[in-house]
């Protein structure tokens, strides 16, 4: 084991996994000793994510994610065992013992390294004669050398290979640049800069780490922006430009731009929350975390088709998260940039403090498509807008927004509260049937999230999950005779479950999912945290585990009969030249 034992038990005492839970997840509803919230993991209205003061463990009964408080950071943060739990250690003021001699680690540090280095050559090569154009472009747009510096901007000379002599400069490897994505590979098996005469903004991580690059083109030209392919320290979809600032803002509430430039220029005029996300439309994980910093969203996207239809998709995103978003109308300007550029600081703020809710923002973008002097768009606005007061959560808010349609359309507000209504008892009556099929799926599939198939052996498996749940409820059955081999098992996820548990106790080491959490998979892990939620009686622990290994013996037999069996038949088919 990379880490002492006692250490990590340490650890995990140390990090209680209610508290470090509740640090990105609100838990209120309560389930016997149980805490309840919305997953992180995935995208829900009703919580099902549920976490165990007395067990130490979270399981999600939606998705089917859990483990242990290492496991927990491990995902939420996207890092490697040891930088779980260096992360940990740093939240519990625990010094780190000697380092560890972990490949995945090593690589990872090994890539940040070379994002920092790269991140400074791009800085650097604005004081040069290449940088002057990179320098001339911020001068347009009115980029401060302050803002450069805050946000580590940069410029990637027009050239093939400037980055990459660079690097290898200090010790890099061409292989270390391809698979930081900084380089790619030729035809002829050498390589090239992947960002070449772009103005370069690096990505850094809420921990400070460089993890990736957003390069800018020069003038015009597609793609607008060139970001960093998904590596092993960097994956867009789970991370947003500029939140690395944005998090320490006191205003209260993040701004949610679409470009770089934006960003900047916002942080620039002092609206020091703003972020963007990466070149993407906005995704549930990113919205995820957001919401670990902030419970309000401003919506400042371009004053465009696409940016519209952007909004209208985030809206729906963040809404699920139970976050409250407004929307800026930026009348005059196509972006925040331009609007700054052209009204000033202040006038942005004002347009801040106005900006609508999502709601307005939604009925709104309905009304402007339709002519309501006209009979025919009146039907069309009238279906449309019903449809989006059906969607409001709240009585209240239904009531309200009918009125309001009703107003607009010229009807009696008892029509469109009817119609709403009977459009609602339909979405509900959806979503039930919706999460009632979830539900079966969920079921049918084994623990662990239902991502490793249904077992294909239901009884030998059921037996399976009970030698592991005695075994790790109760260790010192371990020097029970009979136990199965691995190779016994039908499931090989259970059996390398069964592998790791019963190789450490036989080693005289402690199990539980801190110290299991090194060897087994997140998917492995999930699935023991789920088969440990079933109940077991430890009254007659001894019977049962013998009960349980018989029975997987029998279905090993039954199986091996069949085998042989089958190979008969087909023997017999060959000699007579059946051929089916």
């Amino acid at each position: 084991m990379a880490f002492p034992e006692n250490f990590i038990n340490e650890l995990t005492e140390r990090n209680d996994i209610v508290e470090v839970v509740s640090s990105y997840v609100r838990l209120s509803k309560k389930s016997g000793s149980n805490l309840f919230g919305l997953c992180p993991f995935h995208s829900e209205k009703t919580p099902s994510f549920s976490v165990s003061p007395d067990k130490q463990i979270y399981h999600c009964f939606g998705c089917g994610k859990g483990g242990g408080v290492i496991n927990f950071v491990m995902e939420i943060e996207n890092l490697s065992f040891p930088e779980a739990v260096e992360f940990l250690a740093k939240r519990a003021g625990m010094p780190m013992p000697e380092e560890t001699n972990d490949r995945e680690s090593r690589r990872r540090a090994r890539m940040l390294e070379l994002n920092k280095a790269a991140a400074r050559f791009f800085y650097e090569q604005l004081s040069t004669p290449a940088g002057q154009a990179a320098c001339d472009y911020m001068r347009k747009r009115k980029l401060s050398p302050a803002t450069a510096r805050n946000f580590g901007i940069g410029f990637a000379p027009d050239t093939w290979d400037s980055l990459t002599e660079a690097m290898k400069s200090q010790g890099f490897t061409e292989q270390e640049l391809a698979e930081a994505g900084l380089v790619r590979r030729g035809k002829s098996g050498g390589v090239y800069d992947t960002f070449r005469n772009r103005l370069m903004f690096p990505v850094i991580d809420v921990r400070g780490n460089v993890i990736g690059f957003s390069g800018r083109i020069l003038g015009d030209g597609e793609p607008k922006y060139m970001n960093s392919p998904e590596t092993l320290v960097f994956n867009k979809s789970r991370n947003l430009f500029a939140l690395n600032l944005a998090k320490k803002s006191k205003c209260g509430y993040i701004i949610l731009s679409e470009g770089n430039i934006d960003v900047a220029s916002l942080h620039q005029a002092g609206f020091d929350s703003a972020v963007a996300s990466l070149g993407t439309s906005l995704t549930p994980e990113q919205a995820r975390l957001i919401s670990r910093y902030t419970d309000q969203v401003v919506i400042a996207y371009d004053n465009d088709g696409a940016g519209i239809k952007a909004a209208q998709r985030a809206i729906g995103i963040l809404e699920k998260l139970d976050l409250k978003v407004k929307v800026l109308r930026l009348e005059g300007a196509k972006d925040p940039d331009e609007f700054i550029k052209l009204k000033g600081p202040e006038a942005f703020r004002k347009l801040l403090e106005g900006s609508e809710d999502q709601i307005d923002y939604r009925l709104r973008a309905v009304t402007e498509k339709y002519d309501l002097s006209s009979d025919g768009d009146k039907v069309a606005f009238l279906k449309e807008a019903t449809e989006l007061v059906a969607r409001l959560p709240g009585a209240v808010e239904r009531q309200v927004y009918a009125m309001r349609v009703a107003s607009m359309a010229g009807v009696p507000e008892s029509v469109v509260a009817d119609e709403a209504q009977r459009r609602r008892k339909r979405l509900l009556s959806s979503a039930r049937k919706a999460q009632e099929r979830e539900q079966t799926r969920v079921d049918r599939a084994p623990p662990g999230g239902g991502r490793t198939g249904r077992y294909s052996d239901p009884a030998s498996a059921a037996a399976e999950e009970g030698v592991i749940r005695l075994l790790y409820l109760e260790p010192s059955l371990i020097d029970e005779p009979g136990l199965p081999d691995t190779e016994d098992f039908s499931q090989e996820s259970l059996g390398r479950i069964y592998s790791a548990i019963r190789d450490r106790l036989r080693r005289g080491e402690s199990v539980n999912t801190a110290t299991l959490g090194e060897e087994l998979s997140g998917e492995d892990m999930s699935l023991l945290v789920s088969l440990l939620q079933k109940p077991e009686l430890l009254s007659r622990s001894r019977q049962s585990l013998h009960d349980y290994i018989n029975k997987i013996k029998e279905r090993r037999e039954e199986s091996s009969q069949s085998s042989d069996l089958r190979a008969l038949a087909n023997k017999y088919r060959e000699k007579k030249g059946y051929e089916g």
